[in-house]
């Protein structure tokens, strides 16, 4: 049985008094569920977040970081710098790192490496753009994403891993994919991994649906067989409505 999880990437958002006033209110509201809860503050709110949930059950994520362990990469941050502050787990290839910044399933192969080198949990992000969707690719742009990035690691590396299908047309557009749209892809990618990694890795692994999750679908989104949990952008800057997402989760 795969425990639900909840992360709330709050990408460029919230000063340091803001991050903590929301915090507060969601340690305050946080429902009795059996899902994992993590939130992902800027860098700057990182070292404040570990300290204030630090007798929580809500852990602290970074929403990026560099591939070298160290070295003249300026305003880049290091597993070591995440560790050191007390943060366990990373977000990477977001589709707005792949978008703005350019960062590429070769790269991401690389920060994937690095972060699991150093023990931090991994949310790897991945997912298709509209004119894909339209097209019909968006299956093998899927496949092409984990392969790259993913599928030469052990088996045993997997453990460390959860995976956020993010359809990038549903992602601050209103847009959301439906429920049977989200349970066909998560259904694909399980399928890929029992052919490609193992059927162990399959079962065990958890896929996050991450494109416009609110509390009016979340429900929905998370009864499907294979959607286990969401990664929430918007709605987790609301505590009222993050809470009723984790609450819809489990």
């Amino acid at each position: 049985m795969r425990t639900p999880l909840v992360a709330g990437n709050w990408k460029m958002n919230k000063t340091l008094e803001q991050s903590e006033a929301l915090l507060t209110e969601l340690a305050a509201k946080r429902p009795d569920t059996s899902a994992e809860i993590i939130v992902a503050p800027p860098f700057l709110n990182l070292p404040a977040a570990v300290r204030q949930l630090q007798n929580s059950v809500i852990g602290v994520a970074a929403q990026n970081m560099h591939q070298a362990e160290s070295g003249a990469y300026t305003g880049e941050v290091s597993a070591d710098m995440l560790l050191s502050v007390g943060v366990r787990t990373v977000i990477l290839g977001h589709s707005e790192r792949r978008s703005y910044f350019g960062e590429s399933d070769e790269l991401l192969k690389e920060k994937v490496d690095q972060a699991l080198a150093k023990d931090l949990q991994v949310i790897f992000c991945f997912g298709e753009e509209l004119g894909q969707r339209k097209s019909g690719s968006h299956f093998e742009v899927v496949e092409r994403q984990l392969r790259e990035a993913l599928f030469h690691l052990d088996a045993s590396q997997w453990k460390s891993l959860v995976l956020a299908y993010e359809p990038v047309w549903a992602i601050g557009t209103g847009e959301t994919a439906s429920p049977a749209q989200a349970q066909e892809m998560h259904a694909f990618i399980r399928q890929l991994l029992a052919k490609e990694v193992g059927a162990g890795v399959a079962d065990a692994v958890r896929i996050l649906y991450g494109g416009s999750v609110k509390p009016a679908n979340a429900e929905e989104i998370f009864s499907q067989p294979d959607v286990d949990g969401g990664l929430i952008g918007g709605a987790s800057l609301k505590a009222d409505d993050f809470v009723a997402i984790i609450a819809a989760a489990g």
